[in-house]
């Protein structure tokens, strides 16, 4: 069978044009010559070429951890040559660094193990050992891809090893940091404009009073309980797969293994991963993945809820509600000169759509797995770490060209303070609630002010009315109003 595979980019120390042989148990391929993957990565880029969604290359990243990990592990227990081992490991460490990302040519739609991904690494690095240690490419020797480089794994167990090494990676690197960050920015406004005493919402029609603080503190509550569930659902990601080879068994892998590469996977990666305790549960289930989206998903939902109520106390400038300035980054319409659009927020509710498709991908991925395997894994990492790097970039760009350069427009916040009539609820305990609700009644109907409306009813005086009704004693003197 001959199957030939375009080259896309050219990187360094590789022939320039032309094809080379590479084979397989099945035969002879026809490889890119400037590239170092194999007769297995070739077959696959025919097989599943479908649409344009790559195998993240974080995920490959992580196989290099992986990779150089069992390369230390066997050969300190003398299972492969130290000059062999060396080549692997600095090929591998090229991978983890990025170096080579264009040798990472698959798709997402691959056999559900990700076989067609563990063997890409274990072509490439394969390849990239053999020109290291002076051989010729595509003659599986001095370095084998199956007996070499995969020795004592599977891609049953590497693959959702490789899951968790790299969502946990984008979880600290990327999205807690952004979270963090747009925390801090919004706990310091809430400080800042602590006093400022604004009319609540419920129901999106007027409530009692509260403070501008009171409701950004809310906001950075919602944040703060994200943050902490995103931290929490690493835990289940630090329990690695690797060592269960095939079916969760462990056949192949030598004893002492798994434990052996999971502590110098931690050790690389410096993140307290271990080998999981039931290797049945790690390879034959995904839970851990699908409890991380859900988190991500969580913070979804809170973004949301932030970004719809800044763009609604933004709207305006003068037919809206327009207690806040959000900064004005663009133009906002092709049409009406002037016009500027709370864009920024807009990305936050299209970002956080996009999470919860992401994550009822997931969950629906993660109940499909079958006797001792899940075989939906590669959409399942796919859309986590889309969904990361989603909220991530989302969470840097909301807080630095929205939120740090919002500001209160008071002049609204103080006449819509002035005109509700919920300030009458401070009324009730005076007066009694049926009495409370006519004067608010007839203040509505009569287009009067609550003053009025309660002086005309005879039951208070001008002194009780305003010592009672005073909208800064009706805001409560903590973050809950206690």
């Amino acid at each position: 069978m001959t199957i030939t595979t375009r080259a896309r980019s050219l990187p360094v120390g590789l022939q320039a044009h032309g094809l080379r042989k590479e084979f397989d148990s099945m035969g002879t391929v026809d490889v890119p010559a400037d590239r170092y993957w194999g007769a297995q990565t070739a077959r696959s880029l025919v097989h599943f070429n479908i649409g344009g969604d790559h195998m993240p290359k974080a995920v490959y990243h992580a196989y290099g951890y992986i990779k150089k990990a069992c390369a230390q592990v066997n050969a300190a227990a003398g299972r492969l040559p130290r000059w062999k081992a060396d080549a692997i490991i600095q090929a591998a460490e090229e991978a983890t660094r990025g170096q080579l990302d264009a040798h990472f040519p698959l798709f997402v739609w691959q056999t559900g193990s990700g076989t067609q991904s563990n063997m890409n690494v274990n072509e490439m690095l394969a390849n990239r050992a053999i020109q290291l240690l002076g051989g010729v490419l595509g003659s599986q020797a001095p370095v084998a891809p199956n007996d070499d480089v995969n020795m004592g794994q599977s891609s049953n167990d590497t693959f959702p090893t490789a899951m968790h090494i790299a969502t946990v990676t984008a979880i600290d690197d990327a999205l807690l940091p952004a979270l963090l960050r747009l925390l801090a920015v919004i706990e310091a406004k809430a400080e800042d404009w602590r006093h400022v005493v604004k009319i609540g919402r419920t129901h999106l029609e007027d409530a009692v009073p509260l403070t501008v603080g009171q409701e950004w503190h809310g906001w950075a509550g919602q944040l703060r309980a994200c943050i902490e569930a995103v931290a929490d659902a690493r835990t289940g990601l630090y329990a690695l797969a690797l060592g269960g080879t095939a079916v969760g068994t462990g056949l192949n892998a030598p004893a002492g293994f798994s434990q052996a590469v999971a502590a110098r996977i931690a050790e690389l990666a410096n993140k307290p991963f271990v080998t999981a305790p039931n290797k049945f549960t790690a390879l034959g289930s995904l839970d851990a993945m699908a409890r991380a989206s859900a988190a991500l998903r969580a913070t979804a939902v809170a973004l949301m809820k932030i970004a719809n109520d800044m763009r609604w106390l933004a709207s305006g400038p003068r037919c809206g509600l327009g207690e806040l300035k959000l900064p004005d980054n663009e133009p906002g319409s092709s049409i009406m000169p002037g016009k500027v659009n709370p864009t920024q927020c807009e990305a936050i509710v299209m970002i956080a759509i996009q999470v919860l498709g992401n994550d009822t991908a997931v969950a629906f991925a993660a109940s499909q797995g079958n006797f001792q395997l899940n075989a939906m894994r590669p959409v399942i990492i796919n859309n986590v770490l889309h969904s990361i790097r989603l909220l991530a970039d989302g969470c840097e760009r909301f807080r630095e060209f929205s939120v740090e350069g919002t500001q209160l427009v008071m002049e609204s916040i103080d006449r819509h303070v002035q005109q509700s009539l919920m300030l009458v609820t401070a009324l009730a305990p005076t007066l009694g609630y049926q009495s409370a609700a006519h004067i608010a009644e007839h203040a509505a109907a009569a287009n009067l002010t609550l003053r009025d409306a309660a002086l005309a009813s005879g039951q208070i005086s001008a002194a009780q009315f305003d010592a009672v009704v005073n909208p800064a004693a009706m805001v409560g003197h903590g973050l809950a109003g206690a």
